[in-house]
This record gives C-alpha cells, sequence and structure tokens, in this order.
C-alpha cells in the first residue's frame, strides 16, 4: 500500500544534479534540475567544485520537496563515480578541487604502473587508467600531503562524490560498495579496501571510508528535516536496476556525456575481455552483485564538442545529422582523452578522416552521432563473449532520439528498447529506496522499440571503416601531455 509522502530520488551527474519526487506508486510527483559547470585549468585537466555539487543537491531537494508539499520519507543518491576529492576532517572543506571522472592528468603516473598492470586487474577489475579514482587520489595527496603525515594524523578525508555529499549532508565517513569498486582500491571479490592496491598507489588507509552496502541508511539529515538517505547507487548502476535486470543476460547502455554499457554477471564472474569488473550493488545483508562494463569517454561529449566548433546547439546538430548522405565517408573518432573500452588506449588521439572540401556542418554532425553508436556497438561486441546480446536496454539524455537510436539498431544489428521513463538513474535509486523502507514501487515499464532496418552487409562494411579509423587514431599521438609532476 502507498504511504503518505514521497521518496526524492537525487541524480548528481557530470552536468547536472536531478531531483525527482517519487510518491509511493513510483509516480513522478515533481522534478528539478540544477545545472553544474566544470573547469578546464590545463588540456586534459577536468576539474569541478565540490561545494557547487553539494548546494546544487541541497536547492534541489528543497526545490523538488516545496513543489510536492508533501512529507519527505527519505533519499535515494545517484551519483557520478570516479571523480575524486580531499577535505580536512577539521573542517569539513575540500582541499582543492575535485577531479572529474574524464580528468587525464594522471597518464604518465599510469604508464609507469605498466609492470603491475595484471595485478591491479586482477584485484580490482580494472584495467590502470587515469579515469578511476586511484590516480586522483594519489595525485591530490601529493599535492597536499607528499610525505602522508597528515594523512596518518587523521587530517584529511579522502573520497568520491556519493561519500563526499553524505559526509557533509551527516558527518558519516562511507562510501556506498558499488562506488567504491571503481575506486581501483577496492578487492572485488572481498568488498574490502586491498592492502596491495593501496600500496601500490600510494593512499594511506587512513584517509578512505568505510565501505558500506548500497541500502545501509545514513544518520537524519537536519536539513532535509531529519529524513535519511536509504539508498545510494552509481548512476550506471542505479539505471541498470531501474530497467528491471536482476540476473545476467540482459545489457544497458547508458548515454550521456560518456556512455556505460553494463550487465550483471554469471555466476562464474568471468569478465569479458576489454570490458571491466565492477560490484553493482549490495542490497541489504546479501552478497554483492558482480557486473560487467565498458565505459566510453566520449558520446555526448562529442556532440558538445561540435556544437562549440560550429557554432550551432546541440539539437541543431541532431536534426542537421539527418540531412547528410549515409555513405559520406567520413568518420570522427572522438578519442580526446585516449579511448576507453573495449581499447582502453591513453594514447590514442582524436582523428577526422576522409573529409575534403565539400565536407560540411551536416556531415561532420552525423559523423559525430556514428562516433556515438559505433563506440557502444564496439563495447557490444566485447560483450557477447559473456553471452550473444540480442537486445538492447537504452537510457540517458542522447537517448531520446529517434534517429540516433534507430542509428544505434542499424549499426548493430540488434534491437534497441529505450526506456518510456526519463532520469532513469534517479528512478532507479528511488526504486531502492522504496523498497528499503518497505514500499513497493514497479520497475520501468514500457519501451520504445526499435528495429534493425539496415542490411547486414551494409552494416558490416561501415564497422570495417570505422574499425580501419580506430587503428589509425591509435597509431595517432595524443596532444594530451602528462603533468611533468606524475612522470
Amino acid at each position: 500500500m502507498a504511504r503518505q509522502g514521497v521518496i526524492v530520488a537525487i541524480d548528481q551527474g557530470t552536468s547536472a544534479t536531478k531531483a525527482v519526487a517519487l510518491d509511493g506508486a513510483g509516480r513522478v510527483r515533481g522534478s528539478v534540475t540544477s545545472p553544474l559547470g566544470q573547469s578546464h585549468p590545463r588540456p586534459g585537466w577536468v576539474e569541478q567544485d565540490a561545494n557547487a555539487i553539494l548546494a546544487g543537491v541541497c536547492s534541489a531537494v528543497a526545490e523538488v520537496v516545496a513543489q510536492v508539499e508533501e512529507p519527505l520519507l527519505g533519499l535515494g543518491l545517484s551519483s557520478q563515480r570516479e571523480s575524486a576529492l580531499l577535505w580536512d576532517t577539521r573542517t569539513g572543506e575540500p582541499l582543492g578541487p575535485m577531479l572529474g571522472w574524464q580528468d587525464r592528468r594522471t597518464a604518465g603516473a599510469a604508464a609507469g604502473l605498466v609492470a603491475v598492470t595484471d595485478e591491479v586487474r586482477e584485484r580490482s577489475g580494472l584495467p590502470i587508467d587515469p579515469m578511476f579514482s586511484a590516480l586522483k587520489l594519489a595525485w591530490l595527496l601529493d599535492e597536499v600531503d607528499p610525505d602522508r603525515s597528515r594523512s596518518a594524523r587523521g587530517e584529511i578525508a579522502a573520497g568520491t562524490v556519493d561519500s563526499w555529499l553524505v559526509h557533509a549532508l551527516t558527518g558519516e565517513h562511507r562510501i556506498e560498495i558499488g562506488n567504491a569498486s571503481r575506486t581501483q582500491l577496492l578487492n572485488l571479490a572481498t568488498g574490502a579496501w586491498d592492502e596491495r592496491l593501496l600500496e601500490i598507489f600510494g593512499v594511506p588507509a587512513a584517509v578512505l571510508p568505510r565501505v558500506v552496502a548500497s541500502t545501509e541508511p545514513t544518520r537524519p539529515i537536519a536539513r532535509f528535516g531529519g529524513a535519511r538517505i536509504h539508498a545510494v547507487l552509481g548512476d550506471s548502476h542505479s539505471a541498470l536496476y531501474a530497467h528491471g535486470v536482476r540476473e545476467s543476460g540482459a545489457v544497458k547502455v547508458t548515454y550521456g556525456t560518456g556512455s556505460s554499457v553494463m550487465g550483471l554477471l554469471a555466476g562464474d564472474g568471468r569478465i569479458p575481455a576489454g570490458l571491466v569488473g565492477t560490484i553493482a550493488w549490495q542490497l541489504g545483508d546479501a552478497p554483492h552483485r558482480l557486473a560487467f562494463e565498458g565505459n566510453i569517454l566520449a558520446t555526448g561529449a562529442t556532440m558538445a564538442w561540435l556544437s562549440r566548433l560550429l557554432g550551432r546547439p546541440v539539437a541543431d546538430l541532431a536534426a542537421l545529422a539527418r540531412t547528410a548522405p549515409a555513405e559520406h565517408g567520413v568518420h570522427l573518432v572522438p578519442a580526446f582523452a585516449g579511448l576507453g573500452a573495449p581499447y582502453w588506449d591513453p594514447g590514442a588521439g582524436a582523428i577526422l578522416t576522409g573529409f575534403d572540401l565539400g565536407t560540411d556542418a551536416a556531415v561532420l554532425a552525423r559523423a559525430g552521432a556514428e562516433s556515438i553508436a559505433q563506440q557502444v556497438e564496439d563495447v557490444l561486441a566485447a560483450a557477447d563473449a559473456a553471452g550473444p546480446v540480442t537486445d538492447v536496454l537504452a537510457d540517458g539524455g542522447p537517448s531520446g532520439d529517434d534517429w540516433l537510436m534507430q542509428l544505434q539498431a542499424d549499426v548493430s544489428g540488434r534491437g534497441v528498447h529505450r526506456s518510456a521513463r526519463e532520469s532513469l538513474s534517479a528512478y532507479g535509486v528511488g526504486l531502492v529506496a522504496a523498497e528499503a523502507l518497505g514500499l513497493s514501487i514497479p520497475p520501468d515499464a514500457g519501451a520504445t522499440t526499435f528495429t534493425p532496418a539496415l542490411p547486414a552487409e551494409q552494416a558490416g562494411r561501415r564497422r570495417d571503416a570505422w574499425r580501419r579509423a580506430v587503428r589509425l587514431a591509435r597509431a595517432t599521438p595524443s596532444g594530451i601531455t602528462a603533468d611533468p609532476t606524475t612522470t
């Protein structure tokens, strides 16, 4: 039976914070979006203001509660994952910027760890790459505590976005297990901090938060009237839950600034080559669930870059891309910060091939859109090793474009099922919070299906041309120079 009141689900993302109010039957009663900026002080550097993130969360929650004028039963928190920061344990203030998950300043340090690549992957499930939190935390510690003496005295706390927000709101120093698995410091098998990984990356155990289950409630939050956060999930994990995925076999794609392809692992826990292992969630006292994932670094970010380059809004580019000929011969490989899954090549450089004096804005826009679909299919092809992927569950802002979803189906030769619900990352953690409170909200229902319409032979030729372009990008050095302090 539905209880009187609402659950507020927070989706703290790279470019915005959303707060969605759900009633006891799962209906959306209100929604607020608070934009969030980034700074890029050097090529390859991506920073955000942790206090601005906190302020955005607080204002979004307050506004959505005011919209619905109903009691707040509890909260759920979905967050961007690998972004990392330090703060002073005495004042609670950040010690410098938060380094975004796209930040590549530690590329030199990553290259210096090649000898332990296999060991790190065996323990953490993750390849050594600047995307993950461990190298970011080591860089930040080198800036403010090079000899780690302050860390030893308990003056410094480290964490990801979820742990920062929970600490700022409740005073607790904790991290949800799925987010912890993205730091590259957690042992994937045990679900605990790994002493050997801490040694490799130079991160003292003293600065790290306590690892907790996804559904361990927080202390009461005074500024939210004593309500608690009853569920915390990484954004991609939350979307997977919202799609109703509870067993291996189904694969979801969350389209955003970057994109995440994720599915639950089968009982043997074998991770397909080119993909990574992660912890999806831990509900109550049940064992944590393992998942595979492929992280694509630039999808929506590609269209944002083209928008700035061409001086046209992203929405106009999407319409413009439809007018370009299908067989235009131009390929854009957006390795602005190297390539993520399934290549994990930080040295790859962004390239544009096949253009000539007749190439116009429409062709460039279509090449950008095709790079999204082709990169997603690169990961789906790798995921086939865990079992054939016949259908794709799609969500995220760019998935709202029918033409892009049809392009994805055509490129992949797979059915694409787009969720009918917006803000799926918020909805998923809202479901988990509701269940923790004893409510029963139905999972996401209803989808728009896109069926492949391109003949397999044509799709194969396009895939071959894309693979050639990727090989060229991987042979083209990135223009990003590693920070000399990390080499």
